[in-house]
């Protein structure tokens, strides 16, 4: 099965073909359901080229998902010309109104149907490959037994299923939830993820008066109570963050459904996928982080590389349990095996006992590794110099000041055989000497302490005690680095076994 993932930008882009996908899917500004992620634009199409000839092999499909109003086709046959400078070999569309739009304009991408079309039954597939589509997203709410039928009736048509990521409480994503507590429709890609809110249950305060007619004796509601009360329109919610605010909340014959879904995860179960005609396997995701994309690919990489006996799963076995390493909340079966499993909700904020400390980009030639580490020799060599021609009082107060505040003293990096200078991208703030963990494609995770590494500043040559977001650093260490390398550390804030509450 194909491994398709999600990229939120290019740098994105990038991890998820390193450590394994097949495919990544973008977005292009404007017209995709998750406007919020970082998206393709400007002169990033350049990156996307040169990455499509690294891995010559991986494929890249673009989400046009929103419902197009009218406005929206005008503004996106206006960007024609910039979106044909993308390497597309697909796009994903819910919207029948783009379809003899992108056959024309793009004759050599393929046309794959949405999830958000709701597309779930043999007939309705056949309909879209008459329409000229390739691949069909199937709707969430699919069980693998109707995959079978479907496969069966279509054996000619790709079908696409979610297997991995966060799901919405809405039929197939089609959510007005947002829309009617924000102004931001989802169906736009504005999602505010309204039912990940946390709400308080209450009523009015000129209403509180009916309430107490509604309670039963001894102040326990009833069940018959209780069902006048949801159907009496007097209830409302409030959201924590938003106090004063009331929503008003009203529940007829079914529940309401003000709930956050959890997540789903068919890591254990691609064999059943398979055999079911799933062609590929899609990764929910393009709003997550870097840390998020290369971790959960990576573990569906060698997961499937294992049903292929590629490898062993004694070997797949520890990269799928480094899934819970990875920001996560509760995960479930979805809709596949039973109804049920896709109705059990949860609460809380998706976590992860580990912060993303840094990437590890490219390493530094010998020459210029010899030029930052021969700067900072001269800048202490300098020093010394400067201090020896001081009169013999002022270079007396100078060693005094040193000895007082040795954070002063110049200081770099003991040259050392067969060590090498990797430029390090700081995301987190890391001291020198904290103990780190490399992970990558090939590497379940490496423990790195502090005599394994130092900071240096590759402009001067010096040696740093600690690095942040934006500093300038690279890493001098005796650790082979494999290209695509992230470095991470533990949260000191996560409690294991316990979901931390981040307000949404």
């Amino acid at each position: 099965m194909e491994l398709v993932c999600p990229a939120g930008n290019v740098d994105k882009l990038a991890y998820a073909y390193n450590y394994g996908a097949d495919t990544a899917y973008i977005g292009l500004k404007r017209f995709s359901l998750r406007i919020k992620a970082d998206n393709f634009y400007e002169d990033e199409y350049k990156r996307v080229i040169e990455l499509k000839k690294k891995y010559p092999n991986k494929r890249l499909f673009c989400a046009l998902n929103i419902a197009f109003h009218n406005h929206d086709i005008d503004m996106f046959m206006k960007n024609l010309d910039y979106f044909k400078l993308y390497p597309i070999d697909a796009f994903i569309v819910q919207d029948l109104g783009m379809v003899k739009i992108l056959q024309k304009e793009f004759p050599n991408a393929h046309l794959h149907l949405s999830t958000q079309a709701s597309c779930m039954n043999k007939e309705a597939v056949k309909m879209y490959r008459d329409l000229g589509f390739k691949r069909v997203v199937l709707g969430r709410e699919v069980s693998l037994d109707e995959i079978r039928e479907i496969k069966d009736a279509n054996p000619d048509m790709e079908l696409e299923c979610f297997g991995h990521g966060a799901m919405c409480i809405a039929y197939s994503g089609r959510c007005l939830m947002s829309a009617y507590l924000t102004g931001r429709s989802a169906q736009s890609g504005f999602c505010s993820h309204t039912c990940r809110w946390e709400y308080d249950l209450g009523v009015e305060r000129s209403l509180s008066a009916e309430l107490a007619r509604l309670n039963a004796e001894g102040g326990v509601i009833s069940p018959a109570a209780a069902k006048e009360i949801a159907g009496s329109g007097i209830l409302r919610l409030q959201e924590r963050q938003r106090p004063g605010e009331l929503f008003p909340v009203f529940e007829g014959e079914d529940f309401t459904a003000i709930l956050s879904s959890k997540d789903l995860c068919m890591i254990d179960h691609l064999d059943d996928m398979k055999k079911a005609g799933v062609d590929a396997i899609k990764v929910e995701g393009r709003m997550k982080s870097m840390y998020y994309v290369a971790m959960v690919t990576r573990a569906y990489r060698k997961a499937l590389d294992a049903l292929d006996g590629k490898i062993s799963m004694e070997e797949a076995a520890p990269f799928i349990a480094s899934l819970g390493e990875v920001a996560h909340r509760e995960s479930t079966t979805g809709f596949y095996y039973n109804r049920g499993d896709a109705d059990k909700t949860t609460v809380g904020a998706s976590d992860s006992p580990y912060l993303l400390a840094a990437t590890i980009e490219a390493q530094y030639s010998p020459e210029e590794t010899e030029k930052i580490l021969s700067a900072g020799e001269k800048l202490v060599a300098d020093r010394q110099k400067e201090i020896d021609s001081m009169h013999p009082n002022a270079k007396a107060a100078v060693l005094r000041d040193l000895e007082q505040h040795p954070e002063k003293i110049i200081k770099t990096v003991t040259r050392r055989d067969g060590w090498k200078l990797y430029s390090y991208n700081a995301l987190n703030k890391v001291d020198s000497g904290e103990s780190l963990e490399f992970v990558s494609p090939s590497a379940l995770s490496l423990k790195v302490n502090g005599a394994d590494y130092e900071f240096i500043n590759p402009k001067t040559g010096e040696k740093i005690d600690w690095v942040n977001a934006d500093h300038d650093c690279a890493i001098y260490t005796r650790l082979d680095v494999e290209d695509g390398t992230l470095v991470r550390i533990k949260d000191p804030d996560y409690k294991e076994g316990e979901i931390r509450n981040f307000g949404r």
